[in-house]
Protein backbone atom coordinates (compact mmCIF):
# COMPACT_ATOMS: atom_id res chain seq x y z
CA UNK A 1 0.00 0.00 0.00
CA UNK A 2 2.76 2.42 0.92
CA UNK A 3 4.72 1.45 -2.19
CA UNK A 4 1.71 2.22 -4.38
CA UNK A 5 1.25 5.53 -2.60
CA UNK A 6 4.92 6.37 -3.19
CA UNK A 7 4.64 5.40 -6.88
CA UNK A 8 1.59 7.65 -7.24
CA UNK A 9 3.28 10.57 -5.51
CA UNK A 10 6.51 10.02 -7.44
CA UNK A 11 4.47 9.97 -10.66
CA UNK A 12 2.84 13.26 -9.66
CA UNK A 13 6.25 14.84 -8.99
CA UNK A 14 7.75 13.61 -12.26
CA UNK A 15 4.60 14.73 -14.09
CA UNK A 16 4.99 18.23 -12.65
CA UNK A 17 8.67 18.15 -13.57
CA UNK A 18 7.86 17.09 -17.15
CA UNK A 19 5.09 19.67 -17.45
CA UNK A 20 7.33 22.41 -16.12
CA UNK A 21 10.20 21.24 -18.36
CA UNK A 22 7.94 21.48 -21.45
CA UNK A 23 6.63 24.91 -20.47
CA UNK A 24 10.11 26.28 -19.78
CA UNK A 25 11.45 24.90 -23.06
CA UNK A 26 8.60 26.48 -25.03
CA UNK A 27 8.91 29.77 -23.16
CA UNK A 28 12.68 29.77 -23.71
CA UNK A 29 12.03 29.15 -27.42
CA UNK A 30 9.74 32.20 -27.53
CA UNK A 31 12.36 34.34 -25.78
CA UNK A 32 15.05 33.01 -28.12
CA UNK A 33 12.89 33.95 -31.09
CA UNK A 34 12.52 37.45 -29.67
CA UNK A 35 16.29 37.65 -29.19
CA UNK A 36 16.87 36.81 -32.84
CA UNK A 37 14.95 39.94 -33.81
CA UNK A 38 17.02 42.20 -31.54
CA UNK A 39 20.29 43.33 -33.05
CA UNK A 40 22.56 46.33 -33.44
CA UNK A 41 22.88 48.51 -36.53
CA UNK A 42 26.36 49.79 -37.41
CA UNK A 43 26.61 53.00 -39.47
CA UNK A 44 29.76 54.19 -41.23
CA UNK A 45 31.50 57.52 -41.60
CA UNK A 46 30.64 59.64 -44.64
CA UNK A 47 32.42 58.88 -47.93
CA UNK A 48 33.91 55.67 -46.54
CA UNK A 49 35.31 53.29 -49.15
CA UNK A 50 33.72 49.91 -49.77
CA UNK A 51 37.00 48.17 -48.96
CA UNK A 52 36.92 49.70 -45.48
CA UNK A 53 33.27 48.65 -45.04
CA UNK A 54 34.22 45.07 -45.96
CA UNK A 55 37.11 45.22 -43.47
CA UNK A 56 34.73 46.28 -40.68
CA UNK A 57 32.32 43.50 -41.65
CA UNK A 58 35.08 40.87 -41.53
CA UNK A 59 36.16 42.08 -38.09
CA UNK A 60 32.60 41.84 -36.77
CA UNK A 61 32.00 38.39 -38.30
CA UNK A 62 35.15 37.10 -36.62
CA UNK A 63 33.68 37.72 -33.17
CA UNK A 64 32.53 34.47 -31.47
CA UNK A 65 29.32 36.01 -30.09
CA UNK A 66 28.09 37.06 -33.55
CA UNK A 67 25.43 34.90 -35.16
CA UNK A 68 24.66 36.82 -38.33
CA UNK A 69 25.86 39.95 -40.11
CA UNK A 70 23.70 41.47 -42.84
CA UNK A 71 24.85 44.35 -45.04
CA UNK A 72 22.20 46.92 -45.99
CA UNK A 73 23.18 49.28 -48.80
CA UNK A 74 22.00 52.90 -48.98
CA UNK A 75 19.57 52.03 -51.78
CA UNK A 76 18.12 49.12 -49.78
CA UNK A 77 17.78 51.39 -46.73
CA UNK A 78 15.86 53.97 -48.81
CA UNK A 79 13.58 51.32 -50.33
CA UNK A 80 12.81 49.93 -46.89
CA UNK A 81 12.14 53.42 -45.52
CA UNK A 82 9.72 54.21 -48.35
CA UNK A 83 7.89 50.93 -47.83
CA UNK A 84 7.61 51.32 -44.05
CA UNK A 85 6.56 54.95 -43.87
CA UNK A 86 4.71 55.61 -47.10
CA UNK A 87 3.31 52.21 -48.05
CA UNK A 88 1.68 52.21 -51.51
CA UNK A 89 2.21 55.96 -51.80
CA UNK A 90 5.96 55.36 -52.03
CA UNK A 91 5.71 54.93 -55.82
CA UNK A 92 4.95 58.61 -56.28
CA UNK A 93 8.09 59.58 -54.38
CA UNK A 94 10.40 57.91 -56.83
CA UNK A 95 10.18 60.77 -59.34
CA UNK A 96 11.07 63.40 -56.74
CA UNK A 97 14.10 61.46 -55.52
CA UNK A 98 15.00 59.80 -58.81
CA UNK A 99 18.63 60.96 -58.80
CA UNK A 100 18.97 61.84 -55.13
CA UNK A 101 18.92 59.28 -52.31
CA UNK A 102 18.22 61.06 -48.98
CA UNK A 103 19.83 58.11 -47.19
CA UNK A 104 23.01 58.12 -49.28
CA UNK A 105 25.18 57.80 -46.16
CA UNK A 106 22.97 55.25 -44.42
CA UNK A 107 24.58 52.00 -45.51
CA UNK A 108 24.89 49.76 -42.46
CA UNK A 109 25.48 46.33 -40.98
CA UNK A 110 22.70 44.63 -39.05
CA UNK A 111 24.41 42.43 -36.47
CA UNK A 112 22.70 39.67 -34.48
CA UNK A 113 24.28 37.84 -31.54
CA UNK A 114 23.92 34.25 -30.30
CA UNK A 115 23.01 35.36 -26.77
CA UNK A 116 21.49 38.70 -25.93
CA UNK A 117 23.76 38.95 -22.86
CA UNK A 118 26.75 39.34 -25.22
CA UNK A 119 25.36 42.43 -26.97
CA UNK A 120 26.93 45.02 -24.65
CA UNK A 121 30.42 43.54 -25.07
CA UNK A 122 30.02 43.40 -28.84
CA UNK A 123 28.90 47.05 -29.00
CA UNK A 124 31.95 48.11 -26.95
CA UNK A 125 34.20 46.30 -29.43
CA UNK A 126 32.52 47.75 -32.55
CA UNK A 127 32.86 51.28 -31.13
CA UNK A 128 36.65 50.85 -31.26
CA UNK A 129 36.67 50.06 -35.00
CA UNK A 130 37.95 52.78 -37.31
CA UNK A 131 35.29 54.02 -39.74
CA UNK A 132 32.28 53.42 -37.51
CA UNK A 133 30.14 56.56 -37.13
CA UNK A 134 27.30 55.37 -34.94
CA UNK A 135 25.71 52.23 -33.46
CA UNK A 136 21.97 51.89 -33.02
CA UNK A 137 20.90 49.44 -30.33
CA UNK A 138 18.01 48.71 -28.01
CA UNK A 139 19.37 48.57 -24.46
CA UNK A 140 15.90 48.17 -22.96
CA UNK A 141 15.03 45.13 -25.08
CA UNK A 142 18.43 43.52 -24.45
CA UNK A 143 18.20 44.11 -20.69
CA UNK A 144 14.63 42.83 -20.52
CA UNK A 145 15.38 39.62 -22.42
CA UNK A 146 18.52 39.05 -20.37
CA UNK A 147 16.53 39.47 -17.15
CA UNK A 148 13.85 37.06 -18.38
CA UNK A 149 16.50 34.43 -19.17
CA UNK A 150 17.99 34.77 -15.69
CA UNK A 151 14.56 34.58 -14.05
CA UNK A 152 13.68 31.42 -15.99
CA UNK A 153 16.91 29.81 -14.80
CA UNK A 154 16.30 30.64 -11.13
CA UNK A 155 12.67 29.48 -11.20
CA UNK A 156 13.62 26.24 -12.96
CA UNK A 157 16.32 25.40 -10.40
CA UNK A 158 14.02 26.24 -7.46
CA UNK A 159 11.15 24.05 -8.67
CA UNK A 160 13.42 21.13 -9.55
CA UNK A 161 15.01 21.25 -6.09
CA UNK A 162 11.59 21.29 -4.41
CA UNK A 163 10.43 18.28 -6.44
CA UNK A 164 13.64 16.41 -5.65
CA UNK A 165 13.32 17.01 -1.91
CA UNK A 166 9.66 15.95 -1.87
CA UNK A 167 10.33 12.80 -3.90
CA UNK A 168 13.32 11.72 -1.80
CA UNK A 169 11.30 12.29 1.37
CA UNK A 170 8.47 10.06 0.08
CA UNK A 171 10.80 7.28 -1.02
CA UNK A 172 12.57 7.48 2.31
CA UNK A 173 9.30 7.13 4.22
CA UNK A 174 8.24 4.11 2.16
CA UNK A 175 11.53 2.29 2.70
CA UNK A 176 11.50 3.23 6.39
CA UNK A 177 8.02 1.70 6.80
CA UNK A 178 9.11 -1.41 4.90
CA UNK A 179 12.05 -1.82 7.27
CA UNK A 180 9.90 -1.44 10.40
CA UNK A 181 7.34 -3.96 9.08
CA UNK A 182 10.05 -6.55 8.31
CA UNK A 183 12.17 -6.26 11.42
CA UNK A 184 11.47 -9.83 12.49
CA UNK A 185 12.35 -11.22 9.05
CA UNK A 186 15.57 -9.18 9.04
CA UNK A 187 16.54 -10.58 12.47
CA UNK A 188 15.96 -14.15 11.28
CA UNK A 189 18.00 -13.55 8.13
CA UNK A 190 20.92 -12.26 10.21
CA UNK A 191 20.70 -15.23 12.57
CA UNK A 192 21.03 -17.68 9.68
CA UNK A 193 24.08 -15.86 8.30
CA UNK A 194 22.76 -13.39 5.71
CA UNK A 195 25.31 -10.72 4.71
CA UNK A 196 24.69 -7.00 5.15
CA UNK A 197 24.42 -6.53 1.37
CA UNK A 198 21.90 -9.38 1.11
CA UNK A 199 19.70 -7.74 3.78
CA UNK A 200 19.99 -4.19 2.49
CA UNK A 201 19.80 -4.99 -1.22
CA UNK A 202 16.03 -5.60 -1.49
CA UNK A 203 15.20 -2.29 0.19
CA UNK A 204 17.49 -0.38 -2.15
CA UNK A 205 16.07 -2.27 -5.12
CA UNK A 206 12.55 -1.44 -3.96
CA UNK A 207 13.36 2.27 -3.97
CA UNK A 208 14.84 2.05 -7.48
CA UNK A 209 11.79 0.16 -8.81
CA UNK A 210 9.45 2.72 -7.27
CA UNK A 211 11.50 5.44 -8.98
CA UNK A 212 11.42 3.75 -12.41
CA UNK A 213 7.68 3.04 -12.35
CA UNK A 214 6.88 6.43 -10.87
CA UNK A 215 8.84 8.12 -13.70
CA UNK A 216 7.71 5.92 -16.61
CA UNK A 217 3.96 6.43 -16.06
CA UNK A 218 3.87 10.26 -16.23
CA UNK A 219 6.50 10.43 -19.00
CA UNK A 220 4.39 8.10 -21.15
CA UNK A 221 1.28 10.13 -20.44
CA UNK A 222 2.97 13.42 -21.27
CA UNK A 223 4.37 11.97 -24.50
CA UNK A 224 0.91 11.16 -25.84
CA UNK A 225 -0.81 14.28 -24.47
CA UNK A 226 1.76 16.96 -25.42
CA UNK A 227 0.78 17.58 -29.05
CA UNK A 228 -2.96 17.37 -28.32
CA UNK A 229 -2.56 19.89 -25.50
CA UNK A 230 -0.61 22.30 -27.75
CA UNK A 231 -3.23 22.01 -30.50
CA UNK A 232 -6.07 22.57 -28.02
CA UNK A 233 -4.43 25.65 -26.46
CA UNK A 234 -3.67 27.28 -29.82
CA UNK A 235 -7.20 26.54 -31.04
CA UNK A 236 -8.87 27.74 -27.85
CA UNK A 237 -6.72 30.86 -27.62
CA UNK A 238 -6.14 31.73 -31.27
CA UNK A 239 -4.41 35.00 -30.38
CA UNK A 240 -1.44 32.95 -29.10
CA UNK A 241 -0.93 31.28 -32.49
CA UNK A 242 0.51 34.50 -33.93
CA UNK A 243 3.62 34.46 -31.73
CA UNK A 244 3.83 30.93 -30.26
CA UNK A 245 5.25 28.06 -32.26
CA UNK A 246 5.32 24.97 -29.99
CA UNK A 247 8.58 23.07 -29.81
CA UNK A 248 8.19 19.71 -31.64
CA UNK A 249 7.41 16.75 -29.37
CA UNK A 250 10.43 14.76 -30.52
CA UNK A 251 12.81 17.60 -29.71
CA UNK A 252 11.52 17.86 -26.14
CA UNK A 253 11.09 14.20 -25.29
CA UNK A 254 14.42 13.01 -26.66
CA UNK A 255 15.83 14.84 -23.63
CA UNK A 256 12.92 14.69 -21.19
CA UNK A 257 12.50 10.87 -21.27
CA UNK A 258 16.11 9.94 -20.39
CA UNK A 259 16.38 12.81 -17.89
CA UNK A 260 13.07 11.83 -16.25
CA UNK A 261 14.03 8.14 -16.00
CA UNK A 262 17.48 8.92 -14.62
CA UNK A 263 15.86 11.34 -12.18
CA UNK A 264 13.38 8.68 -11.04
CA UNK A 265 16.08 6.03 -10.58
CA UNK A 266 18.36 8.51 -8.84
CA UNK A 267 15.67 9.67 -6.44
CA UNK A 268 14.72 6.09 -5.60
CA UNK A 269 18.35 5.06 -5.12
CA UNK A 270 19.34 8.06 -3.00
CA UNK A 271 16.17 7.93 -0.90
CA UNK A 272 16.50 4.21 -0.18
CA UNK A 273 20.24 4.35 0.59
CA UNK A 274 19.77 7.24 3.02
CA UNK A 275 16.94 5.42 4.79
CA UNK A 276 18.72 2.07 4.95
CA UNK A 277 21.79 3.66 6.49
CA UNK A 278 19.69 5.56 9.00
CA UNK A 279 17.18 2.91 10.09
CA UNK A 280 18.66 -0.47 9.23
CA UNK A 281 21.42 -1.58 11.62
CA UNK A 282 22.80 -4.89 10.46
Amino acid sequence: MFSLASIATMAACIFLFGLFFSLVWNFTSIVKGAEEGVGVTVFFEADIEQAKIDEIGDAIKARPEVKEVKFVSADEAWDEFKSDYFGNKAEGLEEGFKDDNPLANSASYEVYVNNIEDQAGLVSYIETLDGVRDISKSDVAAKTLSTVNTLIGYVAVAIILILLVVSIFLISNTVSIAISVRKSEISIMKLIGATDLFVRGPFILEGVIIGIIGAAIPLGGLFFVYEKACTYILTKFSVLASFINPVPRGQIFEILIPVGLVLGVGIGLVGSIITVRKHLRV
